[in-house]
């Protein structure tokens, strides 16, 4: 299996510096940026190195992801943001896993064995939120294993099964809307167990409440559109 490995980058430049030098790449078979139009550096820090960057203008996050899959050649992606929150350690647990016949294989800051930044203090706002959107797919729709983190951004799939859920979101909906499509058609999904660490510089740009009110959008969305998605030419 060819897999490829896709940092998502928007004025990430402290992680940027922080994490390059601990990115397995010789364990992938390629490795690019998207970037959505970082003015802090970022840019400068990988075309320094001759990495290869594509150039986002528009679309948020999905289009991101839209633009990796129609620029790459590999079996299957994983995607990773460069900010402190996700391991570069994790990036070569992904291929078993894909290579044993998983469509989506999710790092999970929920599952026994994970760590999520909030599960150090009392109120885990986020984190419980993230667990009621998680409650809810399962409940509509997953007959296999309980799906623990359908929301993080730390994930990998397959070129089959992107081709398969035809996904059209824009922002920080399109790991959830993956999730979704994936369970709808019956697509294995993996996790396994991830820490997720402090952020390094800058700050979110998923707002807890707007982004929260997007997810919710997105699910009352997802059960009108049933699985008309996948009767698309």
């Amino acid at each position: 299996m060819k897999l490829g490995l896709v940092l998502l980058t928007l004025n990430e430049i402290d992680g940027t510096r922080a994490l390059f030098d601990s990115l397995p790449l010789d364990q992938v078979d390629e490795a690019f940026v998207v970037d959505g139009g970082s003015t802090d550096g970022t840019r400068e820090f990988f075309s320094d190195r001759k990495f290869r960057m594509l150039d986002q203008t528009s679309g948020g996050r999905g289009e991101a992801f839209r633009m990796a899959f129609a620029a790459s050649t590999a079996d299957a992606l994983v995607f990773f943001s460069p900010d402190g929150n996700e391991d570069p350690a994790d990036i070569p647990r992904f291929r078993k896993y894909l290579e044993d016949g998983a469509a989506m294989v999710i790092a999970s800051r929920m599952m026994k064995g994970a760590f999520n930044e909030e599960d150090s203090q009392r109120i885990r706002l986020r984190k419980w939120a993230n667990n009621g959107f998680n409650w809810l797919i399962n409940m509509l729709w997953n007959r296999g294993p309980y799906v623990t983190d359908s929301i993080n951004g730390f994930r990998a799939i397959t070129r089959s099964a992107w081709n398969q859920i035809d996904l059209d979101g824009t922002g920080y909906t399109i790991e959830y809307q993956a999730t979704i499509r994936c369970i709808k058609l019956g697509l294995p999904v993996c996790e396994f167990p991830t820490t997720e660490g402090q952020r390094i510089g800058g700050e979110s740009y998923a707002k807890s409440i707007p982004t929260g009110l997007r997810f919710l959008r997105l699910l009352l969305s997802e059960i009108s559109v049933g699985t008309k998605f996948a009767e698309r030419d």
